[in-house]
């Protein structure tokens, strides 16, 4: 087993929220090393391609044992950027009433800490990042604090279809602020529009950390190490301090990456794995788990679509991956008459043969999917549905009896919707079917399901121990110079794409860990 030499700070994972951490603590002077199991990408590899692009959406093994599986094909990422590499590009923001959701309507739990109080951070990122859309329209539901960098992207006819019927049911649309520029922005190119966004932008219109937080944390120093597969954190004798991280390479040769802190910025079922395996006799029943909250209260969103078939053609290979509309109108969590937790409306995402088309038939097979998809391919459109799910207990990432590679236990995922989710989700899909009709197409109907977008919680922040997992910055309660970053820690969902949320939350923990970095590391 080869040692390294000893860093300030070793990150587990070089996506989104990891790259953040990167960037930041760089910037502050330290030796960062990024350990990624996937490979190190750039972004000029990336081929408009389905078949191509499913080898970015790689994800470690898991064992599934719930009764609403999470897919992990665009939750999880292989390689340097993670899943922002391939994501839809949406950037939406949870609302005020997400941060509260206990103390206003007595279910779920309560973040840490307040919209008002994360609303910088939100718009630093969108400013780092590279945001399109249009904050004025925004504000009639929520704070904005600045306007966005870029106006919205062009709309297509596969949105516009549909905005009518939106407004005849009293549902007012804004655009969707999305990650792609749609002018010319940090030295990037505007769009292009093509809508191939799912397998990887292949100009660097489309933000990723590979155009962004890792690509500027290269610039200070970090060094990233692809191809890396970290199995345990490593603690001292006293179990008090985190001393460094164990990791394979691909030789398949076995490393000690010693460091004065650590940071797991991992795919959100896999933090708890690695924390689960790095048990000693210190700490049991794994890292920071005196309370037995890690890998507690994961969370999906129950998803689906809205499909209507017009005669006319739609534009709908046009655009991008990211919708072009949305609506926070039906976002209260009493908005639906049955069940509980806010729903989100979205319309006008590019399509393709799989990701689209196919997609919309999943019943056809052979001869009658090819005619559908014929018919479908100028005229099919739809509108996305994502309903909130709370956090239960019972919804969980634990240690399975299958190994990996390496003979450690790998994650086995337990996660079901409740009846309030499911009854939600079912009264959105209803509505939406009824404004599709409303577009007079030529067919419309609903996806099965409830789906599942997203995977959510498992790391939860809190107050105290005695709530979570982490403080509100992610720093583990238990283990001082162990941090935790991205969604995982999210409290409640909300019904909204969480990357901006995530990378807000990132740089507002990475920012304390920066200027607390004597302290915490000592």
């Amino acid at each position: 087993m080869a040692t390294q030499e000893k860093v300030d700070v070793a990150i587990v994972g070089a996506g989104p929220s990891g790259s953040i951490f990167a960037d930041v603590l760089a910037r502050a002077g330290k030796k960062v090393v990024v350990l990624e199991f996937g490979p190190d990408w750039d972004y000029k590899q990336f081929v408009s391609s389905e078949i191509w692009g499913k080898r970015l959406k790689h994800a470690p093994r898991f064992q599934l044992a719930g009764g609403h599986n999470p897919g992990h094909g665009s939750n999880a990422g292989w390689g340097t950027g993670g899943a922002m590499i391939h994501f839809f590009a949406n950037w939406p923001r949870l609302h005020p009433n997400d941060f509260k959701v206990k103390s206003q309507y007595g279910k779920g739990l309560d973040w840490p800490f307040t919209y008002d109080e994360l609303l910088p951070y939100y718009d630093r990122i969108a400013d780092d990042v590279g945001i399109s859309g249009d904050a004025a329209q925004e504000r009639r539901w929520y704070p904005v604090g600045k306007a966005y960098p870029m106006p919205p992207l062009k709309t297509f006819r596969q949105g516009d279809i549909f905005n009518d019927a939106f407004k005849a049911h009293g549902i007012p649309l804004a655009p969707m602020p999305v990650a792609i520029n749609s002018t010319p922005y940090k030295g990037r190119p505007a769009c292009v529009n093509c809508g191939w966004c799912h397998v990887g932008c292949a100009i660097g219109a489309a933000a990723s950390p590979l155009v962004n937080h890792l690509r500027g944390a290269r610039g200070r120093g970090a060094e990233v190490r692809p191809y890396s597969y970290v199995t345990r954190v490593l603690t001292n004798q006293s179990g008090d301090r985190v001393i460094g991280v164990e990791y394979f390479d691909a030789k398949r040769e076995q490393h000690v990456q010693p460091a004065a802190t650590v940071v797991l910025a991992a795919y959100a079922a896999e933090i708890p794995r690695i924390m689960f395996n790095s048990a000693t006799d210190k700490h049991p029943k794994g890292l920071s788990n005196r309370n037995e909250l890690v890998g507690k209260y994961l969370m999906c969103h129950s998803a689906a679509n809205v499909w209507a078939l017009f005669d006319e053609d739609v534009q709908n290979y046009m655009g991008t991956a990211a919708n072009q509309f949305m609506s926070y109108e039906t976002y209260d969590k009493r908005w639906p008459k049955k069940g509980f937790g806010s729903i989100f409306l979205r319309t006008g995402a590019a399509m393709k043969p799989n990701v689209g088309l196919a997609s919309a038939r999943p019943d056809l097979f052979g001869p009658p999917l090819a005619d559908f998809m014929k018919r479908a391919a100028r005229g099919l459109t739809r509108i996305g549905v994502f309903g909130e799910v709370m956090p239960r207990a019972e919804n969980r990432v634990e240690l399975s009896s299958d190994k990996d590679e390496f003979g450690l236990p790998i994650a086995r995922i337990i996660h079901a919707y409740d009846q309030d989710a499911i009854d939600s989700w079912d009264y959105g899909c209803e509505q939406a079917l009824e404004i599709a009709k409303a577009a007079k197409p030529k067919e419309a109907w609903r996806s099965g399901g409830p789906g599942t977008a997203h995977l959510i919680g498992g790391t939860i922040m809190g107050t105290d121990a005695s709530d979570s997992v982490t403080n509100s910055y992610g720093q583990t309660h238990e283990l001082a110079n162990l941090y935790l970053a991205g969604a995982g820690l999210f409290p409640t969902e909300g019904s909204v794409n969480p990357t901006s949320t995530l990378m807000a939350v990132s740089l507002r923990g990475a920012e304390h860990m920066a200027k607390n970095f004597g302290a915490i590391a000592s």
